[in-house]
């Protein structure tokens, strides 16, 4: 059984302009997979920041609201960094599948970030696919997740 038939709580999206349509199609893909999920914006392709949207999404991945977030920008790059300042979530920039798979298995990464100028719809439905598929491995990695945390 995979991880797509235990979704039990909605997952997360969030994106600011420049990953507003990867996101839409993304909300397509969630939809037509018979999953829940919760849009917290953009609701526009027009300017905007992402931080306005990741700190919403992060606290709800941080408060077990989400099981997973999805979070997009140009380069992935901003978001993701943004995320990661909370404590409790671990975002990973992914562009591959393999990518996903590693920060799944490995870093029991609970929010995928994307490239949302940078991969075609394909490259995204693969990587997403890959990302909520795949179980965390525990073991050895959890005893490296537990020395994540700072202060």
């Amino acid at each position: 059984m995979s991880l797509v038939d235990n979704l039990n709580k909605p997952i997360g999206l969030a994106s600011d302009h420049a990953g507003f349509d990867a996101k839409n199609y993304l909300v397509t893909v969630l939809e037509n997979m018979g999953l829940e999920y919760i849009d917290f914006g953009t609701n526009s392709p027009e300017s905007s920041d992402y931080a306005d949207y990741a700190h919403p999404l992060a606290k709800a991945v941080e408060s077990g609201e989400c099981r997973f977030g999805i979070a997009i920008c140009g380069s992935g790059n901003g978001i993701n960094m943004t995320m990661n300042k909370h404590q409790g979530i671990r975002a990973a920039l992914c562009w591959t599948p393999e990518i996903a798979f590693y920060a799944r298995s490995h870093n029991d990464a609970n929010v995928l970030s994307l490239p949302g100028r940078l991969l075609t719809d394909e490259e995204f439905y693969e990587i997403l696919k890959m990302f909520i598929n795949t179980p965390f491995e525990g073991g050895r990695h959890q005893r490296r997740i537990d020395k994540i945390p700072c202060g």
